[in-house]
C-alpha cells in the first residue's frame, strides 16, 4: 500500500479477460510510476476459456480453470473492484458499477468478452444456461454434473464451441447413460474443411452425441427444447453456444461498432483514443480475425506497451495478427484434434500438447515471480527482528499490542469529571450531558485493500462496532483521512469516493466534518458519537450461566495477512470482505438486553472475551469446534500464516488454549468483526427462534472463577 511517487493518472481495466490478466502480470514486473491501476471484474476470478472443455469433461478442477484476479491485482499493485461494469461515459470519463460511486479514469481498456445469452429465445432466460460468460456456466455445470441421475443435455449451436461442449459433457456423464443432443439450424460443423469435419463428426458419434440438424429452436422448456416443427428434444440442462455477441452495454458507450463489437485500430484504441479494447469484445478493423483466444494472448504485450505510452506520452506499437493459427480442439476424453492450413490430425499426443500449452499459460499467472524489495545493506541492531519475515498487516493486525497499550494507559491520570462515566475496560467513553447519555469512540485503520470505497465501508462498520455493542444509536461522525501522495485531481476523486461511502454506511449518523493529510499509504479514521436511550451495555455484567453468542465468523486477520503475501484464494478474500462490510446494526438491537457485549476486533475473540470476564469477575469456557470460521482461514493457519498482532494476543496470561491451528484463530485480530455477547440461554433461544439462518452462534458459557478456557 506504500506509495512514494505521487499518483497522477488513473488507468482502469474493465474485465479480467486473458489480455488483461497478462497485462496485470507485466505491470507487476514493470509498473509505470504515478499510475493508479484499477481492475473491474464481476468476481474474484476469470475462467480460462482454453481449459473449459477439459473442465466440463472432468479433466480439470474449478480451481485449475480459474485465473485468480485477487492475487494478480496484489502482484500488480492494483485495486480490484468486484463488480460488473454496466456503463462507460467517455465524455465524463466515468465507469458505472452498481452499488458504489462511479469510477473515474484517464485511460481505460475493455476486455469483457462476449455473451451467448439468447434474450429473444422464449424460455432461455428461465431455463437455459449461456456458455458465456464462462464463470456462470462453469458453476452451473459443476452442480449439475454432481447431482444429475438421468442426465439429458442439449447444446444449441453446432459450431466448434458447441461441439467441444457436447463431447465434453457426454464424456463427463458417460457412466450415467446420458442423452446429449447438439442442435444447429444448419449442418453441424459446416465451417470446417472435409478432413477436419469428418474427424470431429466421428468423435461425436463415438460419444453418442445426437445431431439435430436443420432445426429452428422455438422455446426452451424445463425438461426439453421445443423446435418449430413441434419436435421436443429432451433436456434438463440446456446451454447456448450459438450467436455469441457483445454485451449490450458495450454498444451504449457511443463508440464506433462493427456488429456490436468495439472497432479498434492497430494500436488497439477505439474511436476514443483514451479507451482501448481487446479480446472477443473488439473488432480489428485493420485486419479482421475470428474470435479466438490466441489473438487475445498475442495482444497483451501490445496493449501493455500502448497503455504506458498513452499515459506517459510515449510512442505506440501496431498489432498485426497472424494470418492463420493452430486450432487444438478437445474431443471429450484426453484426445484432441489439431487443424491448421487445411490439414487435420487427432490423437492423445495432441491432447497432451494442448494440456501443456494451457497449463503453461495458467502457470505464468499463478506462479508469479517474487519481486525483490530494497533493504539497506547496513541497518541498526533489531531492525530485521522488528520487520519480521512478513509484511506488516493492515487493519487491526497493524495495531499496537495489548501489553504496550495497557502499560501506557497506566500512566494516564484518572479523571474526576462528573460528566464522564467511568467504565471497566470498554473502548468507548460514556458522557453525561444533562439527562442524556452519549457514547464517544474513535478508531482508524490502515488500508487492507487498495480500493478506497471498500476500505471506507470496512472502516465505517469497524468504527461503529463500539457504538452498537453498547446499545447506542449512532449520532455524528468526524473523518480523519490520510491519502497516499497523489495529484490534486486524484485527491478530489478519492476524497469524494470515501466521503460518499462513509456517509452511506454510518447507520443513521451524520458525517459532520473531518481532517485530511497525505502520507505513504491510505489510512481512514472515524470519531463517532452515539446516544443511549437506556443504560448502556458494557463489558461488566456477564453472569454465571449466561451463554456466549458470536455474530460473525472469525479469521479475517489471517486471511488479510495471507492476501498480502498472495497466499489466499481470491474467493476467500472477497468472502472475508463481505463479512467485514456486513452491518451489525440489526443484530445489536436484538441483543440490547444482553448482560455484557463487545465487538471483536484487534485483541481477537480470546482477548475480547477475557476483557468481559475480567470486568464482570467471571470465567468462560468456549468450544473450539462451535466457533464459526471464515472460508479458508483454518487452512491458512495450518499452513503457518499469522497476523502481525498474533504473538502479542497469544501471550495473554488470562487465556488457556491448546496449541492447535483452530485455537490459534481465537487470537487472530479481527477487522470489522462481529459482536460477542453474554446473555441468558432462554433469551438467546427466543431471539434465534424463527430466524433462519440464526443471527448468531452459541459458542460457550460464562462460568465461575476467572479467565477463559478453550477446549
Amino acid at each position: 500500500m506504500k506509495q512514494t511517487i505521487p499518483f497522477t493518472r488513473d488507468l482502469v481495466l474493465v474485465g479480467g479477460g486473458h489480455t488483461h490478466a497478462l497485462v496485470l502480470r507485466s505491470w507487476g514486473m514493470n509498473p509505470l510510476p504515478g499510475v493508479r491501476l484499477t481492475v473491474v471484474n464481476p468476481g474474484p476470478t476469470a475462467p480460462y476459456s482454453g481449459m473449459l472443455p477439459g473442465f466440463v469433461a472432468g479433466h480439470y478442477t474449478r480451481d485449475e480453470l480459474d485465473i485468480d484476479l485477487v492475487k494478480l491485482a496484489r502482484f500488480a499493485g492494483a485495486r480490484l473492484i468486484a463488480g460488473k461494469a454496466v456503463a462507460i461515459d467517455p465524455l465524463a470519463k466515468m465507469i458505472s458499477v452498481p452499488g458504489r460511486p462511479d469510477i473515474a479514469y484517464d485511460v481505460a481498456a475493455i476486455d469483457v468478452g462476449i455473451t451467448s445469452e439468447m434474450p429473444t429465445l422464449a424460455g432461455f432466460a428461465a431455463h437455459g444456461i449461456p456458455a458465456k460468460p464462462l464463470g456462470i456456466f462453469a458453476s452451473r455445470w459443476d452442480a449439475y454434473r454432481a447431482t444429475a441421475t438421468s442426465p439429458k443435455v442439449a447444446v444449441i449451436g453446432g459450431g466448434v464451441a458447441g461441439a467441444e461442449l457436447a463431447m465434453a459433457m457426454a464424456y463427463a456423464l458417460r457412466d450415467k447413460a446420458p442423452e446429449v443432443s447438439l442442435i444447429d439450424r444448419g449442418e453441424v460443423l459446416d465451417g470446417f474443411n472435409a478432413p477436419s469435419r469428418h474427424r470431429l463428426l466421428a468423435a461425436l458419434e463415438v460419444l453418442n452425441v445426437s445431431l439435430v440438424e436443420n432445426a429452428e429452436v422455438a422455446e426452451v422448456l424445463p425438461d426439453a427444447v421445443r423446435l418449430t416443427d413441434g419436435t421436443r428434444v429432451p433436456s434438463d440442462f440446456t446451454t447456448g453456444a450459438a450467436g455469441a455477441r457483445p454485451h449490450d452495454w458495450v454498444a451504449d458507450i457511443g463508440l464506433k461498432l462493427h456488429d456490436g463489437s468495439l472497432v479498434v485500430g492497430p494500436t488497439l484504441q477505439t474511436s476514443d483514443p483514451d479507451i482501448f479494447a481487446v479480446g472477443d469484445c473488439a473488432h480489428l478493423s485493420h485486419d479482421p480475425r475470428p474470435k479466438a483466444g490466441v489473438f487475445a494472448v498475442r495482444e497483451a504485450p501490445y496493449l501493455f506497451d500502448n497503455l504506458r505510452a498513452r499515459l506517459s506520452g510515449g510512442k505506440m506499437r501496431n498489432y498485426h495478427p497472424q494470418k492463420d493459427y493452430l486450432k487444438l480442439i478437445s474431443l471429450g476424453g484426453k484426445e484432441a484434434l489439431a487443424e491448421k492450413l487445411g490439414t487435420a490430425r487427432r490423437g492423445a499426443l495432441l491432447w497432451k500438447w494442448k494440456n501443456h500449452i494451457d497449463r503453461t499459460f495458467m502457470n505464468q499467472l499463478d506462479k508469479l515471480p517474487q519481486m525483490e524489495t530494497e533493504m539497506p545493506l547496513h541497518v541498526a541492531s533489531g531492525v530485521k527482528d522488528a520487520l519480521g519475515d512478513a509484511p506488516l498487516c493492515g487493519g487491526c493486525g497493524a495495531k499496537v499490542g495489548r501489553s504496550a497499550l495497557q502499560n501506557a494507559l497506566r500512566s494516564v491520570p484518572a479523571t474526576d469529571r462528573k460528566d464522564i462515566v467511568l467504565l471497566a475496560g470498554d473502548d468507548a467513553a460514556l458522557l453525561k450531558t444533562g439527562d442524556a447519555l452519549q457514547v464517544l469512540t474513535t478508531d482508524h485503520l490502515s488500508a487492507v485493500t487498495s480500493d478506497p470505497v471498500l476500505m471506507a465501508q470496512i472502516t465505517a462498520i469497524h468504527a461503529l462496532g463500539d457504538i452498537w455493542a453498547m446499545g447506542a444509536d449512532p449520532q455524528a461522525a468526524v473523518l480523519s483521512l490520510t491519502l497516499p501522495r497523489m495529484s490534486a485531481g486524484l485527491q478530489q476523486r478519492t476524497v469524494a469516493e470515501i466521503t460518499q461511502t462513509i456517509s452511506a454506511n454510518l447507520g443513521g449518523a451524520a458525517l459532520v466534518g473531518g481532517h485530511t493529510t497525505m502520507g505513504d499509504s491510505l489510512t481512514i479514521g472515524l470519531s463517532i458519537t452515539g446516544l443511549c436511550s437506556r443504560d448502556p451495555v458494557t463489558l461488566a455484567g456477564a453472569q454465571v450461566g449466561d451463554v456466549l453468542v458470536l455474530t460473525k465468523p472469525i479469521g479475517s486477520g489471517t486471511i488479510l495477512a495471507a492476501e498480502m503475501r498472495r497466499l489466499a484464494r481470491g474467493s476467500d478474500v472477497l468472502s472475508c470482505f463481505r463479512s467485514m462490510t456486513q452491518s451489525s446494526e440489526d443484530i445489536a438491537r436484538l441483543l440490547k438486553d444482553a448482560h455484557a457485549m463487545t465487538d471483536v476486533t484487534g485483541f481477537g475473540l480470546a482477548g475480547h472475551l477475557a476483557g468481559i470476564c475480567e470486568a464482570s469477575g467471571v470465567g468462560a469456557t468456549v468450544r473450539l469446534d462451535d466457533v464459526p470460521l471464515l472460508d479458508g482461514a483454518l487452512d491458512l493457519t495450518e499452513a503457518g500464516v499469522r497476523s502481525s498482532l498474533f504473538p502479542d494476543n497469544r501471550a495473554d496470561p488470562r487465556i488457556t488454549a491448546p496449541d492447535t491451528a483452530r485455537a490459534a484463530l481465537m487470537f487472530d485480530p479481527q477487522t470489522a468483526g462481529g459482536l460477542l455477547a453474554a446473555l441468558p440461554r432462554d433469551q438467546a433461544d427466543a431471539i434465534a427462534n424463527g430466524l433462519t439462518p440464526s443471527p448468531f452462534t452459541v459458542i460457550g458459557e460464562i462460568t465461575k472463577g476467572s479467565g477463559v478456557t478453550f477446549s
